[in-house]
């Protein structure tokens, strides 16, 4: 009798807590959805090939994103080509040779720069780089991106080596690889699509960043593919569009943020596909 009752309670309590997270994930859906649908229902009309190819024009005469697109574009690249690698080699370092105190340190540091807030960042790079440039440029905004990226980039990549199983290093250093060769040739294939994985989860992250654009690259109303030279950026552009007084300005806040979003979205498919390819 006792043990039917305690069965009874626990499978009881068991269909209350299941029932409590479906509905926690139910909630968490029913968000988004709702955020997406509603920047969609504001922004879709304001779409066009004009609006997607054409640099912003005084209010009234049209305009379009098409300039800050492509910064967006060469900034998230060249955030890319500069933290990824070291990411990437920082992780590796973390999850084969990170047990002493070194390791620790720059584990502890790593984990301190990701909640660090990004227009810190910003400040950072702009006494680095720009005040002795004397104008704001699109590589200080990619080296701002890829300092955000770098922690992310480095644990990710630690924690997916981390995950490979030590019976294939031991079988291979048993054959006589050297521990280098081990490295590259075993552990970095098994776990490259978690690596990947990571890797675009902070491209994703980086996307949507504006404080630290606004100190670095600032903007630009024109197509620029200089780096040297302030570079526009989906972000920041969503911002001026935003804070401007006319209501035309804000139809083109709200398409660029579809525009952005939609982007996003489609990295963090990306992610699944290889998140699915890895399991």
């Amino acid at each position: 009798m006792a043990n039917d009752i305690a069965h009874n309670r626990r499978k009881f309590v068991s269909g209350v807590m299941t029932s409590l997270t479906a509905a926690c994930a139910t909630f968490v859906i029913a968000i988004l959805v709702i955020i997406l649908a509603y920047i969609a229902y504001r922004g879709f009309s304001a779409i066009s090939w004009e609006f997607l190819t054409e640099t912003p024009k005084p209010v009234g005469e049209g305009g379009g994103i098409g300039n800050a697109i492509v910064g967006s574009g060469i900034m998230t690249v060249l955030a890319s080509l500069i933290g990824l690698p070291i990411g990437i080699g920082a992780g590796v370092y973390l999850a084969e040779f990170g047990d002493k105190w070194f390791g620790t340190t720059v584990r502890f540091f790593a984990d301190t720069l990701i909640g660090v807030p990004s227009i810190i960042v910003g400040i950072f790079v702009y006494t680095l780089i720009v005040l002795p440039m004397t104008r704001q440029s699109g590589f200080a905004g990619s080296l701002s991106l890829a300092i955000i990226m770098i922690p992310i980039v480095a644990r990710t990549t630690e924690e997916m080596i981390r995950l490979v199983p030590k019976s294939m290093r031991e079988g291979a250093l048993a054959l006589g690889a050297p521990q280098w060769r081990v490295t590259w040739n075993i552990v970095l294939p098994a776990a490259a699509s978690g690596i990947a994985t990571g890797a675009m989860l902070a491209i994703a992250r980086i996307s949507g960043e504006t404080a630290p654009l606004l100190f670095t690259a600032l903007n630009s109303r024109f197509y620029n593919f200089y780096v040297d030279q302030p570079m526009s950026s989906l972000t920041v552009q969503i911002y001026n569009f935003a804070t401007g007084p006319f209501e035309v300005e804000h139809q083109m806040a709200w398409a660029a943020t579809l525009i952005l979003v939609g982007l996003i979205l489609i990295i963090n498919i990306i992610v699944r596909m290889f998140t699915k390819k890895k399991y």
